[in-house]
């Protein structure tokens, strides 16, 4: 996983791991692996068509201007697909992530949580000893 520290900031140029964003950008989906953490360098040489359809189709999209959905929250993030705003789904809705520097070489469902925090009621009728005996009305 990339850390805060690896991502620098000078003087409003973006660095990941000692490469200009910029430059990156312009890089080969298997070029840029050679930058990225071990996992995630990986799967990308394993996928690599995968990502590079994926990052056809949202440069695409983003030409005519529509909204970038999808449900492949397995993509790993390439410095190619920073400043876009991609809908991920997340099991029932899609959640508009703007994808940024730091992002780079996780995946996108890391950012699209699929579970909410529970938030219960008060208990109901019955569901302790001392309810059981009330009638329900």
């Amino acid at each position: 996983m990339a850390d805060e520290s690896e991502v620098i900031v000078k003087s409003k140029e973006l660095f990941y791991r000692g490469q200009n964003l910029e430059e990156l950008k312009k890089l080969d989906v298997r070029e840029v692996a050679k930058y990225l953490p071990s996992r995630s360098r990986r799967s990308v040489l394993r996928n690599f068509q995968t990502i590079e359809k994926f990052v056809k189709r949202c440069e695409k999209k983003l030409s005519r201007k529509k909204k970038i959905r999808t449900q492949l929250r397995d993509i790993i993030i390439v410095p190619r697909l920073v400043g876009l705003t991609i809908s991920i789904h997340n099991g029932k809705t899609f959640n508009d992530i703007l994808i940024s520097h730091n992002m780079i070489g996780h995946r996108l469902g890391e950012f699209s949580l699929t579970r909410q925090k529970v938030s219960h009621g008060a208990p109901g009728i019955g569901s302790t000893k001392s309810s059981a005996g009330v009638q329900k009305k």
